[in-house]
């Protein structure tokens, strides 16, 4: 799936999990040549192996996969490495939920009909992922299991809403968008970030959902405590901005319990700013939408934006993509950025917040980690390194690699994308029409995934993407999912983790920071490209950040 993972479809249930154990077990020994791997996700009938490729290459950690799902068999399995459970879970549910009606309509029944067969049946556990503890539930019985997801997914369903779609019931453990048909609620706690194993509900568990009165609903998120930097570096938040994260390179390794990646949208701009600053790439940085933070620095410091925005400190404007230094008692100010949706602020050392699951960043999807800085938010600062000059514009250097070309003052930018066909192998026409056709960037957009809406009729849809939509399986950024409404949505960095929605296509890893950049009413373009042509986007990608960060600080005069 794009130049970023692998999926291997294997068919049943016990070959999934063989597999994705298989593949675990070498990940978690240190063989060197699975070190480029970086998650492993189950799916319905297939294992998506995501990897780094700068670590491993794609076609040959194919290779692997396919000798490793010829010779690993459901007895590959032993007990406790992901061994089926037993269990029996009564879950309280009111089923009372705003599709109810449609739904036992859709199944020619009335609603007490509907919810005493689904009240009355045994269900399982067939995979846990999308977000932190959701649990896919097989076993709906007929009609109940022909209901297929909606035609235009929910922004936000909330949490604790017992659903079902495409063949599987499930309960949202937190409020996330969502494209299942909504019949009840419950309060049942389903993930723990604080405590192992993390998910209540595990593979092969048996789930009873035992009709309530009143199941009530989860109880609501505590507002967090404000942040408290633990050393002697303080920076303090004076206004957060629309919406500005710690972010950092993201989760590794957690996928498999529905934990999205996180980090920052614009990987790009996230590595230029820390080497800039003399920071390792992956040290974290703030991430700003639309504007960004005024904060008061209590030491001095060095920072660095990148991205059309203005900085001041104390009323002193200066531009982006230089080092700046701050002094303590000093305020700096990150204006409006200009025509882009993502910016990233970077501090010497970088910022320093509570990590969870090995990563300092946040999700806008699940709600794990710090979560949008709010004013008193205190930030920590790290060890700083020995920092670079200035940053000199991409286009200074390589004209041609703009993607939209000359336009007109107040014209909307046009951006093209370059993605890899598959993993969905769905009709010709629908690839064609995904390379044919113009889409907006919807207002809708977030750090879940960019919702496109075509220049005219959703061309995209034609009854190419059956009702039920494509087998549920791992999803990753870039995954260009088609609903049956034919709008696409590609998928960002807090993505769900498994999606039901066919995927014809997925953008390039090289191309993830221009998609993270488009700003609502942005034109986008489709045009496939091979792996090659990919990897090839990767090695000019690497230089390009190379010979961008030019000098050293304080830079000489003249």
């Amino acid at each position: 799936m794009g130049d970023t993972a692998i999926l291997v479809t294997v068919g049943t249930p016990d070959a999934v999990v063989s597999l994705a154990g298989a593949v675990g077990r070498r990940v978690a020994s240190g063989e060197a040549a699975w070190s480029a791997v970086e998650d492993v996700v189950p799916g319905v009938d297939s294992v998506l192996v995501v990897l780094d490729p700068e670590q491993g290459d794609p076609p040959d950690v194919a290779d692997m996969l396919r000798a490793l799902a010829r010779t690993s068999g459901a007895g590959d399995v032993p007990e406790g490495d992901g061994a089926p459970s037993s269990r029996v879970v009564e879950i309280p549910v009111t089923l009372d939920g705003p599709d109810l009606a449609e739904a036992a309509r859709t199944c020619t029944m009335t609603e007490t009909a509907f919810a005493g067969q689904l009240a009355g049946a045994t269900l399982r556990v067939a995979l846990v992922g999308f977000t932190p503890g959701f649990a896919y539930l097989r076993g709906l019985p007929a009609p109940l299991d022909r209901i297929a997801r909606r035609a235009t997914p929910r922004p936000v369903v909330p949490a604790g809403s017992v659903a079902i779609g495409g063949g599987f019931a499930g309960i949202y453990p937190s409020a996330t968008p969502g494209g299942w048909n909504l019949v009840g609620r419950t309060a049942f706690g389903l993930f723990d970030p604080g405590v192992a194993p993390f998910s209540t509900l595990h593979l092969g568990d048996r789930v009873r959902l035992v009709e309530v009165p009143d199941a009530g609903w989860p109880v609501p998120r505590q507002e967090r405590a404000p942040l408290r930097h633990c050393g002697h570096r303080p920076v303090a938040v004076e206004d957060p901005g629309p919406l500005t994260t710690v972010q950092d390179a993201g989760r590794r390794g957690v996928a498999h319990l529905g934990v999205p990646r996180a980090g920052a949208a614009d990987p790009d701009s996230r590595c230029l700013a820390n080497r800039l600053l003399g920071n390792p790439d992956d040290a974290a940085v703030l991430e700003m939408t639309a504007r960004g933070p005024t904060l008061c620095f209590g030491t001095d410091a060095l920072v660095a934006a990148v991205g059309p925005a203005t900085v001041e400190i104390d009323d002193r404007q200066l531009g982006a993509g230089s080092v700046v230094p701050v002094s303590a008692g000093q305020r700096l100010r990150v204006g409006a950025l200009a025509g882009q949706s993502r910016g990233v602020l970077g501090v010497a050392g970088g910022f320093e917040v509570p990590a969870l699951f090995g990563s300092r960043s946040s999700d806008v999807l699940c709600h794990l980690g710090a979560g949008p800085l709010r004013h008193g938010d205190e930030l920590g600062l790290g060890v700083a390194g020995r920092a670079r000059g200035q940053l000199l514009p991409a286009e200074q250097r390589h004209p041609a690699l703009s993607s939209g070309g000359p336009e007109r003052p107040g014209s909307p930018r046009t951006t093209v994308l370059r993605v890899i066909a598959g993993p969905d192998l769905l009709p010709g026409e629908v690839l064609r029409a995904l390379q044919e056709t113009a889409f907006a960037v919807s207002p809708a957009s977030n750090r879940v995934g960019v919702r496109l809406e075509p220049d005219g009729p959703p061309i995209l849809a034609h009854g190419h993407a059956t009702p039920e939509g494509a087998a549920s399986k791992g999803m990753v950024t870039g995954a260009v999912q088609v609903p049956p409404d034919g709008c696409p949505v590609v998928l960002l960095c807090d993505h769900a983790t498994i999606g039901g929605y066919p995927v014809p296509a997925a953008v390039i890893s090289s191309d993830w920071g221009t998609l993270a950049r488009a700003a609502p009413g942005d034109r986008v373009r489709f045009a496939v490209v091979s792996l090659d042509d990919a990897a090839s986007a990767r090695r000019r990608a690497e230089s390009d950040r190379i010979s961008r960060v030019r000098g050293w600080f304080p830079l000489q005069a003249g």
